[in-house]
């Protein structure tokens, strides 16, 4: 890896949201990304889940520990000073970050902060040194795939080995 993600500080305030970076481990990352996690398994299931899946999906390996320097980064959203979102940042190549545990709490949608989150995610990875952006995501996820072809991410064949991922998109980065 010719980047390595280090613990610069964002602390960006747009349109009453603001974006500041945050390791996985502290109290409201990982409450945010509990909330990432019930809404994913319950989308996927089908059905409401509890803290013992939760915590059992976080033991086979569905954490977000690489979220944090040297390999990610991670980005919490704030509206009206509570956290109301996240989304990551790790590294898979040299000049590529993969985009991961978007995120924006219910109570909030509709309010722009999808799109502040991926704006702020791009200037970080650029000011990292990436020149590509890649994610996956789930067909059952319609808002999120809207979202990043609104952004210009265009899918592309399968990469990595998520079980759980039916699209793959990349965003090729300027300057």
């Amino acid at each position: 890896m010719s980047h390595e993600i280090d613990s610069r500080e964002t602390d960006r305030t747009r349109a009453g949201w603001s974006v500041r970076s945050a390791l996985p481990d502290e109290a409201e990352a990982a409450a945010v990304l509990r909330r990432y996690l019930a809404e994913m398994i319950s989308r996927y299931y089908g059905r409401d889940t509890d803290d013992a899946e939760i915590d059992r999906h976080l033991r086979e390996g569905h954490d977000s520990d690489d979220l944090a320097p040297p390999t990610g980064l991670l980005l919490l959203a704030y509206r009206g000073g509570e956290c109301a979102g996240c989304v990551g940042l790790r590294s898979l190549e040299t000049d590529t970050l993969e985009l991961t545990r978007m995120f924006v709490a219910p109570e909030a949608r509709g309010e722009g902060g999808a799109g502040i989150l991926l704006a702020e995610a791009e200037q970080q990875a650029r000011s990292l040194g990436a020149a590509v952006i890649r994610l996956n995501t789930r067909s059952d996820l319609v808002e999120a795939r809207a979202l990043y072809a609104k952004h210009g991410y265009a899918e592309i064949p399968k990469f990595g080995d998520d079980a759980f991922a039916d699209h793959w998109f990349e965003k090729r980065l300027g300057a």
